[in-house]
């Protein structure tokens, strides 16, 4: 039977790779390596380079496209499940072409295959088209943990419990009423805006990790806009950004 790898390769940095992450890339028959578009090249080229450079043996690369989810779909989650369809269907197609029989194929998901990504419901969905085999996950860092690292500070408060949203969610529901800290993921449109401003402490990131790392924290009301006008001016630079914050509530 075949074996699909979904491995875990940090928030940027191929010093995160842990040894579990490398080995199992080196086992491969076939790594799938997504292209993200022209603006998104360098995250291309980070698994280009592990590929390369750091595995020991030369796995078969079989590159494509990644298909865009079409933002005007009335519903938020049937496009999500649209476009998760397309992806199922490209590393159905790919597999069968690429490694017939029992061969082991990984692809390199960035951070962690957990949390907050989509990889794991789209073996799924290759089981119920008959694809037969056998998934391994190898966990890696999350932006999360890069980000409270930078930051030097501790993920929760002391007996305080932690709310891992979406920005989308944020700005729809608001601060969380059970929640002492709120960490924010997949936020295109800083969300934290639509907070009150007062007694929350914000600690943001972009590209954690990476040699383009930005960290800006302190109280939301003095730095959200320096926030806003950071991340704008980044993405135009760099041409893509990966952002995650955290904010406690005094």
């Amino acid at each position: 039977m075949r074996t699909l790898s979904l491995v875990g390769i940090g928030s940027g940095n191929p010093d995160h790779l842990t040894l579990q992450a490398i080995r199992t890339l080196e086992s491969a028959d076939l790594i799938l390596l997504p292209r993200k578009g022209d603006e998104k090249t360098e995250l291309a080229d980070l698994r280009r380079m592990i590929a390369r450079d750091l595995l020991k043996t030369t796995p078969r690369i079989v590159e494509f496209d990644y298909p865009v989810r079409d933002a005007n779909t009335p519903k938020y989650l049937d496009g999500v499940n649209t476009w998760h369809d397309a992806l199922a269907e490209i590393w159905g197609a790919l597999i069968h072409e690429h490694a017939p029989g029992d061969g082991h194929v990984a692809l390199m998901v960035w951070g962690d295959p957990s949390l907050y990504d989509s990889t794991l419901r789209i073996a799924d969905r290759l089981r119920a088209r008959g694809l037969t085999f056998d998934v391994s996950v190898v966990p890696g860092i999350t932006s999360l943990q890069m980000l409270t690292a930078a930051h030097a500070i501790p993920l929760n408060t002391l007996a305080g419990a932690v709310q891992i949203t979406t920005g989308r969610n944020l700005r729809m529901q608001g601060w969380p009423s059970d929640a002492a800290t709120v960490a924010v993921m997949l936020d295109g449109d800083c969300a934290f805006q639509t907070l009150p401003a007062n007694d929350i402490h914000i600690w943001w990131g972009a590209y954690v990790g990476m040699p383009q790392q930005i960290l800006i924290q302190g109280p939301l009301q003095d730095v959200a806009e320096t926030i806003v006008e950071t991340r704008a001016k980044a993405r135009s630079e760099h041409g893509w950004i990966m952002d995650i914050y955290l904010m406690r509530s005094n």
